[in-house]
């Protein structure tokens, strides 16, 4: 009997990312708290926490898909009559890019000025409108609601980019770090979807999982081994920074509170790569995962400032989250009213 994801509905789209929203709180939150001091009184500049946080979720990946048992659904070499998993080569180049996705994320939210929200407004917002593209180019139907739900999350970047600016600063004024940051974050998501929609979005649960386990196994092992070489390079002061991330980071009294920083990254990946493994058309699953995330971002920038103390969103952030959340509204209902007539 093919085994599908219809006959396991209790895994379905949004069990995943209900798992995705309570990762990313902590994951978005402690990693805010770490790069301005409010663990132990402890500043970590976001190159040196990059190190640390990966390996981490290095060991939260093998953990996980050991414990699943999902090995086997990777493609396989004998070396020395030990059989090793391996990645194709369509695997291969998603996983790299999933690498710089994990990296660009956790550098967003540690360039000083930059709330967690608008930070999400920006990555959510570029995958969103790039989501009914890749559909147009993979050939996929997009239904009307999720247009409509694009519509919304399109509008909540408009919101944002509606406030006014501070006193001496540009409309436009926009951190270098940051706009190269969100290029190499959307340009990767483009190239991870690409690949998904083509290769892994069906009723095989098999083929799915085969996709996921071989993106994982490149995903941050790359990211760290990048980070490893930089770091031996040294010259300036970011690789610097790196290199103390493999050495004298270990020596703060922040160590656990980073470690716990990479496992929920890692579950972030877990979770928001089998929302965008579902089925649907990635116009669906997309905005399913961003409003998630942008919903954690909330809750985070709440616990932030409740237990921390540190200065709230603007109410146009807020305004362009609460857009991104009306969305899951229109997400919601049509497709359960569909799944329902289906049914009967």
């Amino acid at each position: 009997m093919t085994d599908t994801l219809e006959k396991k509905p209790r895994f379905g789209i949004w069990t995943f990312a209900l798992g995705y929203l309570a990762a990313y709180v902590p994951y978005s939150a402690m990693t805010k708290g770490l790069t301005t001091g409010k663990f132990a009184g402890t500043v970590v500049p976001g190159f040196e926490l990059l190190p640390p946080t990966v390996a981490a979720s290095v060991v939260g990946m093998l953990i996980f898909i050991s414990a699943m048992g999902w090995w086997k659904f990777a493609a396989h070499s004998t070396v020395m009559g030990i059989s090793i998993p391996r990645p194709t080569r369509w695997t291969l180049m998603s996983g790299l890019c999933t690498g710089l996705i994990v990296v660009t994320t956790t550098m967003a939210y540690t360039i000083q000025g930059v709330s967690i929200v608008f930070a999400m407004l920006l990555m959510r917002g570029g995958v969103l409108i790039m989501s009914p593209v890749v559909d147009a180019i993979t050939g996929r139907r997009v239904r009307w609601f999720s247009w409509l739900g694009l519509a919304l999350s399109m509008g909540a970047l408009v919101v944002a980019f509606a406030e006014p600016p501070k006193p001496g600063i540009s409309r436009w004024a926009f951190s270098t770090l940051l706009a190269v940051d969100i290029g190499i974050y959307l340009a990767s998501y483009f190239v991870r979807l690409r690949f998904m929609a083509k290769l892994a979005k069906s009723d095989d649960v098999s083929a799915t999982k085969k996709y996921f386990v071989e993106e994982q196994i490149v995903a941050t092992p790359s990211v760290l081994l990048l980070l490893a070489i930089f770091a031996y390079i040294g010259g300036n002061e970011s690789f610097q920074l790196l290199r103390d991330g493999f050495t004298a980071f270990w020596s703060r009294p922040v160590v656990l509170p980073a470690m716990a920083v990479g496992i929920c990254s890692q579950f972030t990946g877990v979770f928001g790569a089998l929302v965008l493994l579902d089925k649907s058309e990635t116009a669906f699953a997309v905005p399913v995962n961003r409003s998630s995330s942008i919903l954690a971002g909330v809750f985070a920038s709440l616990a932030l400032h409740t237990i921390f103390e540190v200065r709230l969103p603007s109410a146009y952030q807020f305004a362009g989250a609460a857009m991104i959340i009306g969305a899951i509204v229109f997400l919601t209902i049509p497709s359960m009213m569909e799944k329902r007539r289906a049914k009967a």
